[in-house]
């Protein structure tokens, strides 16, 4: 679409939070509601998304150009109205976590039982979550009372959370990680490298795959969006 404002402002909404404008009128989300969050840092990244998308008025536009408005979005017209359908589809991802399967060759497993049993023992620690480990690819069954554990540690986060788990946990592989980026266990890139670690350590064997290398990056940049997104909610 072509770019038909001029400036792009966080402002207070009178019933409480934050809003952006676009020359004074409110941006709506596609269903009409104005777009809204608790956030005043994140109402101010929005604004300056929409300020520099385009360039000037006429410019084009995408939606690639406002990603933290895509993400509040989602959050308020699919996530707030139904979380629990948010909370069981990301709480399956600990039925088979990335981290609880380690690979047949001896060094790989020895790097991934390094870089992440610390993790899976943190979410025993601090989840009362303790997960089984196996070698190769056959589903392992994992306590149910840890699986109930961690869908209550997902079932903990706001609509806007949810919003960015629905991004990281998918794109990492890994509930146990997603959970671990949330609470500031690992950063967006620690947690990107860890549940790519199969394909780089590949890589050093046989070279790079320059396909496999973009597709890293374009999850590593959704696992920061997200990191970003929970960043800005929470301030």
């Amino acid at each position: 679409m072509k770019r038909f404002w001029n400036h792009a402002v966080a402002v207070r909404r009178p019933e409480g939070g934050y809003a952006v404008v676009l020359d004074g009128k409110p941006l709506r989300l596609p269903g009409g509601a104005p777009l809204a969050t608790g956030s005043a840092p994140l109402a101010e990244a929005i604004a300056a998304e929409w300020d520099a998308a385009g360039g000037q008025k006429g410019g084009e536009i995408t939606m690639d150009a406002v990603p933290l408005t895509r993400l509040l979005g989602s959050a308020q017209e699919r996530v707030a109205q139904d979380p629990s359908a948010m909370v069981a589809g990301l709480a399956k991802y600990g039925e088979t976590d990335l981290l609880c399967y380690r690979a047949a060759d001896a060094a790989l497993a020895e790097l991934q039982a390094r870089d992440w049993q610390p993790l899976l023992d943190w979410a025993a620690r601090v989840h009362g979550a303790p997960l089984g480990v196996t070698a190769g690819l056959m589903p392992l069954a994992q306590p149910p009372g840890s699986l109930a554990a961690l869908r209550d540690a997902v079932a903990a986060h706001g609509a806007e959370e949810l919003a960015a788990l629905g991004v990281a946990v998918p794109v990492l592989g890994s509930l146990v990680l997603g959970l671990a980026l949330s609470a500031g266990e690992v950063d967006a890139a620690r947690a990107h490298a860890l549940s790519v670690l199969d394909e780089t350590f590949q890589e050093q064997r046989w070279g790079l795959d320059e396909e496999a290398a973009a597709r890293r990056a374009r999850a590593a940049a959704d696992v920061a969006l997200a990191e970003r997104f929970l960043t800005l909610v929470r301030a």
